[in-house]
Order: C-alpha cells, then structure tokens, then sequence
C-alpha cells in the first residue's frame, strides 16, 4: 500500500515558508520521537539548508517512543552540522521551558532588543507544533486538534525575551518516497483518514510490533504472538474484545481502529518503529542492484540467453 496526502493548502504554505527562511535566524523542526526520519518533511531540510540556517530538532512524544531508541536519534542527529537534538513532550510545561535557550545557543548572537531571535516552527501535520506555540507562550494561541492539518495560515508571535516566532501550517511533502514511511506516517495519525485504509495500516502496525515489542503485544491483548501475523493480531484483538458484526464475524475493522488508538495513546508501552540503525537498513533495501557491466553479463548464462 503506498499513501501519499498533500492537500492544496500545503503547497501554498511551502511557498510562503520559502520566502519567510530567508528572514529567519533558525527553525525548530518538531518531529514525532516514535518516527523521527519518516516524520522529517525533506522539503524543510532542504529549504533550512539552502539558507544555512542551524536547526533544533525536537523529537515530541518522547514519553511514548522507546527510550533506546530515542537515545540512539539524539546521537545521531547531533553528529550533524548546525544541529541541536533534545526529546521532550510538548505537554510538560517543564521541558518546553529549556527549549528557548536551547535556541540561543544555536544563535548566540542573536536575541537582543537590537537583534531579536527569529525562529520558524516547522513540521508534518499533527506531530505537536501547536500544543508546542501554547506551551511556549502559556496561551492558546494555536487551535490544537485530533486531526491533522488544523493549522493552515503563518502566525508571527511574540515570545518576550527578544524572541519571535513564526508559526508554520503542518507541511506533507508531494511524494512519499519509500511506502514503510507513509504507512508509518499513517499509523502515528499525521495523515488524512481519508487517504488511508485503516486494516491495511493496522496490519502493517502490528507486523511491526511483533517484530520488535512482542511482549508488549501479549501483555496489552492477552494472547501468544509466537507464529502469528499482523493480520492474526487483528483477528485476535477483535476475538478478546468481542468485536462482532451482525452474523457474529469479527469485526476487524473495530479492531485495527483499536490497536492504530492503542499506539497513538500509549497504551501499548513506549514504541519506536525505527532506529538510526534500521533507517540504514530501509534505505539499503530500497537500493537497486549494481549493474552489470557488459564483460559480466556475457559471463553470466542466465543473462546471456536472455539478451
């Protein structure tokens, strides 16, 4: 299943993040600390790095994702240059207070009443840069909401402390490239329900889950996950929870919706679906083979008759 959801407000909103870079000191990248590589829209990297602009990025929901793995994306991002890396969540009041001097760190000489600190928010929909702006500012000033792309227009605020902040609406790029990232995209709930099917992310959650956090799976739905699939671990949910359709099947349906809710709340444990580690290998397997020179393929039988 590939997905892809690039709503015709997002490439308004790219357009205007371009022209606002170039009046910017820095951006906040906030990334959602289960996915951070598939939650990291390319189009802000590649947008930050034409202006040369440092960048702090903030894996949000780190109360939800893995701990090892949170640790192993802090190292590997702040091996790269011009990068900060912190985990936090955007609803504890306390770790969003470290996040303005993080920020002067990476600019020091900025954020004087001479020179205030201009900062752009970015990030995908629904990954937290809303509750971000109101923890930040102790005031509703961006609508929060359940479903991605609330936010649609630039917002210019005022932190204090020479501060000022750009808000930005929630940016997809316009072609997912590798079909594990939208898939994890969908089930972390930073895509359209209208562009996906939920079974078919459910499914795809699950593999996953029995992969890396079996136990999690056994202690959540009470049911072995030793020689099961992820469809089984559909199919088991909606038998312990008595999900029936009229008829008396399973309601699978219900029961993807469940696990999909389960991941997003927290319910499940702290999950991570990917790793610096595992990135490498995504990327590898998407690599196509290494060609094969002419002398080669005359070597090769199999080739040779088909040419």
């Amino acid at each position: 299943m590939s997905i892809q959801w690039f709503p015709g407000h997002m490439n308004a909103a790219r357009k205007k993040a371009e022209e606002s870079m170039e009046k910017v000191d820095m951006v906040i990248e906030v990334l959602d600390g289960r996915i951070p590589q598939a939650s990291s829209n390319p189009m802000i990297e590649r947008l930050r790095l034409f202006r040369q602009r440092p960048c702090l990025k903030i894996l949000n929901k780190a109360d939800l994702a893995d701990p090892a793995a949170t640790s192993a994306w802090i190292k590997h991002y702040n091996q790269q240059k011009d990068v900060n890396a912190v985990a936090l969540s955007c609803k504890k009041p306390s770790d969003v207070a470290k996040i303005p001097q993080l920020c002067i760190k990476l600019v020091p000489n900025r954020g004087t009443a001479l020179k205030p600190l201009r900062i752009m928010i970015m990030g995908i929909p629904n990954v937290g840069k809303s509750t971000l702006m109101n923890a930040l500012l102790k005031k509703r000033v961006a609508k929060v909401g359940d479903e991605p792309a609330v936010t649609k227009t630039q917002q210019r605020l005022y932190l204090g402390n020479n501060i000022v902040l750009i808000d930005t609406p929630g940016m997809m790029w316009p072609k997912i490239e590798h079909p594990s990232d939208g898939l994890m995209l969908a089930a972390s709930h930073a895509i359209g329900s209208n562009a996906l099917i939920e079974e078919e992310v459910a499914t795809f959650l699950a593999e996953m889950l029995l992969a890396r956090y079996p136990a999690l799976v056994s202690a959540r739905y009470g049911f072995p996950t030793e020689g099961i699939d992820g469809v089984a671990v559909i199919e088991g949910i909606a038998k312990r929870r008595a999900y029936r359709l009229k008829g008396g099947e399973p309601d699978l349906e219900k029961a993807a919706h469940t696990l999909l809710q389960d991941y997003r709340s927290g319910a499940l444990g702290r999950v991570s679906l990917e790793t610096p580690q595992s990135r490498v290998e995504l990327l590898a397997s998407y690599q196509p083979p290494p060609s094969l020179s002419l002398g080669e393929a005359q070597d090769d039988p199999d080739i040779t008759d088909e040419m």
